[in-house]
């Protein structure tokens, strides 16, 4: 139950990023709020699925670049999650990256996730 809120809030989270990134960035759009919803949840069973193999595929790419060729991986997944949520528009390739990086922050500002504090009602003796 606990990995149950967590996963929930996770999923809210990615949509407020989103809709933060529709409000700053002109070519990142949704048509309704709501499609943030669906597109978080279309990228995290894409960053489930496929990413590990794309990221398997690609070592050598991403050694040799230091790691920043998962920023184009990352920008991948987005344009992919583009295409399959209709209501959600990148409007380019360098779009995606910027919206991929601008995820990364604000994942690296909440500590990576979220996560579901409980707090005890009665206090322990």
């Amino acid at each position: 139950q606990e990995q149950l809120k967590s996963t929930i809030l996770q999923l809210l989270s990615t949509s407020v990023t989103l809709l933060v990134a529709d409000y700053l960035m002109d070519s990142i759009r949704f048509e309704r709020p709501w499609v943030a919803i669906i597109t978080a949840i279309v990228l995290a069973l894409l960053n489930a699925f496929l990413k590990p193999l794309l990221v398997l595929l690609t070592i050598p790419a991403t050694i040799f670049t230091l790691g920043l060729f998962l920023l184009v991986i990352n920008a991948a997944i987005l344009m992919i999650a583009d295409q399959l949520v209709d209501g959600f528009i990148i409007d380019s390739f360098w779009s995606a990256v910027m919206l991929a990086i601008f995820i990364s922050l604000v994942n690296g500002l909440l500590g990576g996730n979220v996560k579901v504090v409980r707090h005890n009602e009665r206090p322990e003796e």
